[in-house]
Order: structure tokens, then C-alpha cells, then sequence
């Protein structure tokens, strides 16, 4: 039996699979796809992360591939339904980042609310903007959109509510009467432009489907209500990246964090220099050491499971 691992993985996990299998585990084996192609042809089972892309070539080399292991919950850079065709079990790391993912949400909202720490070169410099940075906002009596509300979702409503932030969510998947609301203390929002009206901070937590794609254009930031801030950990096609950028320049958005892109690794991008405001990651906010552990050791087991 073989598996292939085409990016990290944490080692406790690689060891536990080496234990029942030949494992071919190679961080770097997703920048070199004849290599990976190479290596799939004879696999049981191949596991991934977000950059390695399950489909055409790849795809059609994973002759004996009974299983995708996804060591993350996003499934936009997986064929699924031709995976199905093919009978090749697909699995999820379903909820094991999700903490990871909430505190970043609830770390960079609180930055961007408060404003002031990009200061430390200034002041290291000698310089004193207290007045300039005395009107920071607080988390606590704001209110918070949550677009998705998915396992995510209402893991950063409980942090937010507890730090005293009021909570609306607009997820088309659920009735307003869904049980989850009453039970997580959040508002059901009756539609998207409600929703957007009312938060001081926007979080997106849905998937990358073609109703979503670009969802977030000039014309829904201009539906956000003055000086929010913007979160985006979902993906990156979900958001219009240069709208951001002219929003963030022009007062209509008060600070946005960004930790997926349209393309990935970003590359230059003219339209974010001189961004006041403004939080880019490289698609870090579900990775932690302890993400990272449970992701891999979920995967692990799963796959190994569908193995046996």
C-alpha cells in the first residue's frame, strides 16, 4: 500500500502512516508535478493542502487511487465530482483548524479596530503620534457580520460574543428558525444587504462556488456600512482585491485583513501599495503548530481507515 503526501504534513502523522504503509512524503513535491504525476501513478491514497491541484493530469495519473486525503477543509482545488466518478473517497480535515481560524478573525479585527500597532518604528524613531492613534475603536459593543455560519462561523461568534460583540449571520444554507441561532446567540440576518448595513466587522466564511466568485465587488463594499473593517479567511476569489484596495484609500473601509488571494503565492500587487490599514497573510489563519497536529493526525487516521 502507498501514500503520497505532496506538502507538509506534521512528522507524527507521516510516522503513523509509514507504519502501515510506504509513504512517499515530500514537502516540495508539489512545485514539480511531473514528478508528482510520477509518483501518483501507483498510490493508494495521495494527500494534499491547497496549492496541489487534484485534477487533469494529476487527476487522470491516480490510476489506483482509492483516496484524497485535503489536510484543510477547502475542496476548490479538488475535482470532486470527477473524484466520485473515479470512486475516490474524498476527506476533509472538518473542523480541526477551525480554532485556528477564529482567533485569527478576532486577532486582526481587534487590530484593525484599534489602529495603532503599526506604530512601533515611529516611536522606536523617536516619534510620539498618541494624539493621531487616541481614536482606535473597541471590539466590545460592536457588531459583527458573519457571512457563512458553518462549524467556523459560529466558533468566531463564540469568542466574539464573549468579548461583547453583538452577532449577525447570513448563511442561505440555514432557516432563520434553525436551531443553531438560538443556541449560539447570534441573529439570523433576512438578507445579505441587511447584514453588510449594519457590521462594524465582516467575516467570510463561505466556500468558493461560482454564486460566490468576485461576490465581493465594489458595489457590496460600498453596501458595507462606513469604516468597517473586512476579513477575508475563506478564498481568495470570493473578493474583488483592487475594490478592497480603493475602498481601504478612500475612507469607505477602515481596515481589511487578507489571507487568501485570487492567485496564489500573490506576487506583486501595484494595487495594494499604500494601503492604509491593511493585513495581508499567506493563507496562515488555520495554520498553527497545533492546527497543524490535528489537521494531520484527522487525515491520518482517516485515510488510513478508508484504507483498510
Amino acid at each position: 500500500m502507498k501514500i503520497v503526501v505532496t506538502e507538509f504534513m506534521d512528522t507524527a502523522a507521516v510516522d503513523r502512516l509509514k507504519s502501515v504503509a510506504e509513504v512517499t512524503y515530500d514537502p516540495t513535491l508539489v512545485k514539480d508535478l511531473p514528478r508528482m504525476i510520477k509518483e501518483a501513478q501507483d498510490c493508494d491514497a495521495i494527500i494534499v493542502r491547497n496549492r496541489t491541484q487534484v485534477r487533469g493530469e494529476l487527476l487522470s495519473s491516480l490510476r489506483q487511487c482509492k483516496v484524497v486525503g485535503r489536510l484543510g477543509v477547502g475542496l476548490d482545488n479538488i475535482d470532486v465530482e470527477a473524484c466520485q466518478q473515479r470512486a475516490i473517497k474524498v476527506i476533509p480535515a472538518t473542523g480541526a483548524n477551525a480554532n485556528s481560524v477564529a482567533e485569527y478573525v478576532i486577532a486582526t479585527a481587534m487590530v484593525l479596530l484599534r489602529g495603532s500597532y503599526a506604530s512601533t518604528s515611529h516611536v522606536a524613531a523617536g516619534a510620539w503620534p498618541r494624539d493621531a492613534l487616541s481614536q482606535g475603536r473597541e471590539l466590545a459593543g460592536k457588531r459583527l457580520g458573519l457571512i457563512g455560519f458553518g462549524s467556523i462561523g459560529q466558533l468566531v461568534a463564540r469568542l466574539a460574543r464573549a468579548l461583547g460583540m453583538s452577532v449577525t449571520a447570513y448563511d442561505p444554507a440555514l432557516n432563520a428558525d434553525a436551531a443553531i441561532f438560538d443556541e449560539s446567540g447570534v441573529h439570523p440576518a433576512r438578507d445579505l444587504p441587511g447584514l453588510l448595513a449594519e457590521s462594524d466587522v465582516v467575516s467570510l466564511h463561505i466556500p468558493l462556488v461560482e454564486s460566490t466568485r468576485n461576490l465581493f465587488d465594489e458595489r457590496m463594499i460600498k453596501a458595507m456600512k462606513p469604516h468597517a473593517v473586512l476579513i477575508n479567511t475563506a478564498r481568495g476569489g470570493i473578493v474583488d482585491e483592487a475594490a478592497v484596495a480603493a475602498a481601504l484609500r478612500s475612507g469607505q473601509l477602515a481596515g481589511a485583513a487578507l489571507d487568501v488571494f485570487e492567485d496564489e503565492p500573490l506576487g506583486a500587487t501595484p494595487h495594494f501599495e499604500n494601503c492604509p490599514n491593511l493585513i495581508l497573510t499567506p493563507h496562515t489563519a488555520g495554520l498553527t503548530a497545533e492546527s497543524n497536529q490535528r489537521v494531520s493526525s484527522l487525515v491520518a487516521e482517516k485515510v488510513m481507515e478508508a484504507l483498510s
